[in-house]
């Protein structure tokens, strides 16, 4: 029994170090900002964009699966 309660309390434990996660609406404009972007240079993301449609033979899409191949 006393293996269970521990069990019990290090599952709460670690379910609610994820219930903080998520952007409050303070923070928003940190992360709007240029140096926050996940790409630096536009220069870079259209070679990424050119790379990911020559192997990939589609345009855009990175948000979803599937290919040029009719496979998903």
């Amino acid at each position: 029994m006393h293996k269970y309660k521990i069990l019990l309390m290090v599952s709460i434990v670690l379910l609610s170090g994820c219930s903080s996660l998520g952007v409050q609406p303070w923070e928003r404009d940190l992360l709007a900002k240029k140096e926050m972007a996940l790409t630096g240079s536009p220069i870079d993301s259209a070679l990424d964009d050119h790379i990911y449609f020559s192997k990939e033979a589609t345009s855009g899409g990175r948000s979803f699966g599937g290919g040029g191949c009719g496979c998903n």
